[in-house]
């Protein structure tokens, strides 16, 4: 084994193995909220949601590239190629959806002194957990034509994309193949354009919650405002990961379709980038998650 394949193969299993951990305690974290509390936050389902997506891409995607970075490229036959494709496929979507589900909830709960908003916000909570199931439903049947392209590059020699150095991309009809592209993109912008506005919204409530702040010299927040600035902190700082490893990811993407035959750096490259957000995510949020528990503590003790 070469040794810029073994330290690939490293880099790969330090990300797939940190990334899986983070987002196994968050969704244990959240499965046990969601059981045993009373009061249950929504965001809490949108956050599981975020999880499972996020767990579902580095397991799909994170542990194939990491053992064919080993030299282990042969174990996927063609059912396993289609499958995890697919799972792939839709859990990027569901990240996306939930990504943007989130920061669109918390823009829409930290509109506190706006009357336009004030039904929206105590109607939002009610659509968390259809939003989340149509997220699903959505990808789960968009992408159904994924396994149709994909194949074991054994299994076909009409290969026009690579994919985990272990999957192939069957040639079809230029029409279809620019019809589902479309799809994909317009369905990735559909969730950016809201996210975007969202974190606008958040950016200048932040921008308001500090004059305020520096106006009253903190003698007037209430420890729930407190929690809700640093929630939004939080969202904000996912939103922002979120978009720069999309849209890093997406350009190289773009760059490879130019190819044939893309080299197998560049699809390291793609899926250490693609990888990025599900990996560091689970560790923002418990971050969060630790501050908000020492808090809460800090002022029971007090």
């Amino acid at each position: 084994m070469a040794s810029c394949e073994f330290v690939v193969g490293i880099l790969f299993l330090f990300q797939t193995g940190t990334g899986l951990l983070g987002n196994s305690l968050l969704l244990y974290f959240y499965l046990l909220t969601l059981f045993t509390k009373h009061t249950k936050r929504p965001t809490d389902l949108i956050l599981n949601h975020l999880a499972l997506a996020n767990f579902l891409i580095l397991f799909s995607r994170g542990i194939p590239q990491t053992l064919a970075a080993f030299c282990l490229d042969n174990f996927l036959g063609e059912a396993m190629c289609k499958i995890v494709f697919y799972t792939h496929r839709v859990a990027r979507g569901v990240s996306l959806c939930a990504t943007c589900l989130l920061s669109g909830f918390q823009a829409i709960t930290i509109s506190l002194n706006n009357p336009r908003w004030a039904e929206l916000k105590l109607r939002a909570p009610k659509f968390v957990q259809p939003s989340c199931c149509l997220c699903w439903i959505l990808h789960l049947l968009i992408n159904i034509v994924v396994p149709v392209k994909v194949t074991h590059p054994g299994n076909t020699r009409n290969m026009t994309k690579r994919d985990f150095g272990l999957c192939s991309v069957k040639g079809s009809n230029s029409f279809i193949s620019s019809l589902c592209a479309f799809l994909f993109t317009f369905l990735d912008i559909l969730c950016l354009g809201p996210m975007g506005w969202a974190s606008v919204s958040i950016v200048l409530f932040l921008q308001r919650h500090k004059q305020r702040v520096q106006y009253l010299h903190h003698t007037s927040l209430s420890p729930r405002a407190s929690r809700e600035t640093t929630a939004t902190f939080t969202v904000l700082l996912l939103v922002s990961l979120f978009v720069s490893f999309y849209f890093l990811s997406s350009i190289l993407s773009l760059y490879m379709t130019c190819f044939v035959n893309p080299s197998l750096q560049l699809v390291n490259i793609g899926t250490f980038l693609s990888a990025c957000f599900p990996a560091s995510s689970p560790y923002v949020l418990i971050s969060h998650e630790i501050k908000v528990f020492v808090s809460c503590k800090t002022k029971i003790s007090k």
